[in-house]
């Protein structure tokens, strides 16, 4: 019987470290991806600038030196993720009005 009281807890403890397994991945793969585009940006930019291309690419104005992948200020931070949905515990205690 105790078991089976437990069994919705460990399965969704289970579910929340899947849940963070699958984030830290995805952020893993957005990383490397970030970086790999950087590394293409950087070949072809100085390959552009190497004789002979840049006198080719100077000829046509479709090619035109890439800019790197910069993040926007902030984006190296975690956003803050609340799980407590329906909770009838808070984190912090509430401050009870005062009246004078």
């Amino acid at each position: 019987m105790v078991v089976v009281e437990r069994y919705p807890e460990l399965k969704a403890t289970q579910n929340f470290r899947d849940l963070q397994a699958q984030l830290e991945g995805t952020e893993n793969r957005i990383t490397v991806e970030r970086m790999r585009y950087n590394e293409v940006a950087q070949d072809f930019n100085t390959s552009y600038h190497s004789f002979p291309t840049n006198m080719i690419a100077g000829f046509f104005s479709r090619f035109k030196e890439k800019s790197y992948f910069h993040a926007q200020p902030g984006a190296d931070t975690a956003p803050k993720v609340n799980f407590n949905f329906g909770s009838t515990t808070s984190a912090a205690p509430a401050v009870p009005a005062t009246t004078h």
